[in-house]
Formats: structure tokens, sequence, C-alpha cells
């Protein structure tokens, strides 16, 4: 495991350095001036010169691959550089989103894999009956729903209609300070909105790896050694039909930050969306650059532990192989 973990670090870092590359070229290439977005409605009427100043104080006037090399060697010592559009420190501006978003995500996930687990193997005990038409039905119809939109219709339906949830922020407009009560009663919609968009993924491939598993010849013979239809359910068919489950872990992982994003631009939660959105738009390298690293670093966090969890569960599958 410690080998195999070690490998796949060591693979990272190229990537992480071609996709940092990446993102400071593409940006260089933007149509969108960095400059004027800093000035915003002042540079309308600033001055050649004026715009030049600041375009050598902002940094943006020197090769690409200056700024590049900057910022990299910068970043190693754990300075990530001045976000031009949120006029502070990147790290600072990350550090005090990471933690809602990474909240939010977390919750997110965790009602996608369990909510999803369950009914997949309720379906796959009865294939055919109207549990499982009903929910795979609905499986598919969601796989289509893009996740804002489920957020606009969860906020017309339980805040518009119903009346009985917050439709978006972190706590009540008139509240002073943040308190547990209020985060989890705004959490509930973003997070259900979100889990929602990614359990069918979860749902159907279950279903169809515990169905397998209950046509398989060890589990058929558990049950003509008379144990009950709970043991064999859980105890054999489950766990071998959690294995294909859990290589859609790390494959899921960058929709599940894609759709994070919409999620917490519909629900004004107070994550990295809105930062990612200002740089992108504002063609903010340094903001660019640390959140693009972040989700990158999150994908391969992912496979890795989807690789992880499936030798751990398979004792057949060899970690150093």
């Amino acid at each position: 495991m410690g080998r195999m973990a070690g490998r796949r670090l060591l693979a990272a870092v190229p990537v992480l350095l071609a996709v940092t590359l990446g993102v400071f070229t593409v940006a260089g290439l933007s149509p969108f001036d960095p400059v004027k977005a800093y000035a915003g409605t002042a540079g309308l009427t600033a001055s050649g010169a004026e715009l030049d100043r600041l375009r050598a104080n902002l940094g943006v006037d020197r090769p690409l691959l200056a700024r590049w090399w900057e910022w990299l060697t910068s970043a190693l010592t754990g300075d990530l550089g001045d976000s031009a559009a949120l006029r502070r420190p990147v790290a600072d501006a990350i550090a005090e989103r990471l933690g809602w978003s990474a909240l939010l995500a977390g919750c997110a996930f965790a009602v996608a894999v369990l909510v999803g687990t369950g009914l997949g193997v309720l379906a796959a005990r009865r294939r055919g009956g109207p549990l499982d038409r009903t929910v795979s039905g609905l499986a598919y119809t969601l796989e289509a729903a893009p996740a804002y939109w489920l957020g606009l219709l969860a906020v017309w339906l339980f805040s518009v209609r119903l009346g009985v949830l917050p439709s978006g922020g972190l706590t009540d407009a008139a509240a002073d300070t943040v308190t547990p009560g209020q985060v989890a009663s705004h959490l509930v919609l973003p997070a259900l909105v979100l889990g929602t968009s990614q359990l069918p993924w979860f749902f159907l491939y279950v279903r169809q790896g515990v169905a397998d598993a209950l046509d398989e010849d060890p589990v058929r013979g558990a049950r003509a050694r008379g144990l009950s239809q709970r043991r064999v359910l859980l105890g054999h068919a489950l766990r071998s039909g959690m294995l294909p489950m859990l290589t859609l872990i790390g494959s899921r992982v960058p929709e599940l930050i894609t759709g994070a994003l919409l999620v917490e631009t519909v629900f004004s939660w107070p994550g990295i969306a809105a930062a990612t959105v200002q740089a992108a738009t504002s063609v903010d390298f340094p903001l660019l650059a640390a959140l693009t690293v972040l989700a990158t670093a999150a994908v391969l966090a992912g496979n890795l532990l989807s690789d992880l969890l499936y030798g751990l569960a398979d004792p057949r599958v060899g970690f150093d192989g």
C-alpha cells in the first residue's frame, strides 16, 4: 500500500506542474485584460501610461514563463501570491472558503453513497419489482438533470412553496453570528441537491453489482447451506457487489467538484465557487492556478482512494502489483 501511494504521489508531481503551466498559458491567451478587470470603472478613464504602470505593478507585463516560474517557486514555500480580484492573499482567500466547500461536498457525497447503496441493494434483491423499476427510472432521469436545475427546483419547492427550508446563504439574513444550528438548516438543501445529482451512478453500480453477485456460485452455495436471506445479501452479495462501486468513487470526484460549484452559486453558499468565477472572469493568474491545482489534487486523491478501498475490500488485488 505504501509503495503504491508513493508511486502515485511521484506521478502527481509532473501532472500538477503541467496543469499550472496550462492555466497560465490559457489565461495568457485569454482576450480578457486583467488590468482593466482590476481597475474596474476607473480603467475606463485611465490613460495608457497609467494602465501600463498598473500592469507593471501587477506583474502581468512580463513573459508568461517568467510569471509561471515565479508563482511556482513562491508556492513551494507556501506563498501563493496575492489575488488581484479579491484584493487579498490567495492562501487566505482559499482558507476561509475551502472548509465550507469541503463540508458541502462531504455531506453530499455521504448522501449519494449511503442512499445510493441502500436503494441499490433493495432494488437488486427484487429485480424487476415495483421498487426496482421506479428507482431505476428516477435514476436514469436524474442522470440527465443538471445540478443547477435541481437546485432551482428545490428552492422553488422547499423555500418558496412550502417555506420549510432557507433558500440560500450560510445563516439567516438578520443573524449576527454563525451558529451550528443555522449552518445545519442552510446546509440541508444544497447538500441534498448535490448528493441527489451524484446518487444515480452509485445506485446503478451497486444494483448491477449486487444483482450479478446474487447469481454467482458462492452466493448460491450460501443459500444452499441454509443461511438467511439477510446474511446472504449483506455478508456475501453486498461485499462482492460493492467492488465496482469503489472504482466509481475516484471518477465521480471531478463531477462532484463541478456540481459543487454550480450548487454553491445557486444557494449562495460561501465556498470557493464565487472565488473561482471571479478568478476566471478577472484572469487572476495566482488564484486561478491555486484553485486549479487544488481541484487536480482532489481528483488524484480520489483516484488513489478508490484504488486503496478496492484493494482493502478484495484481498486478491495486490497493492504492489
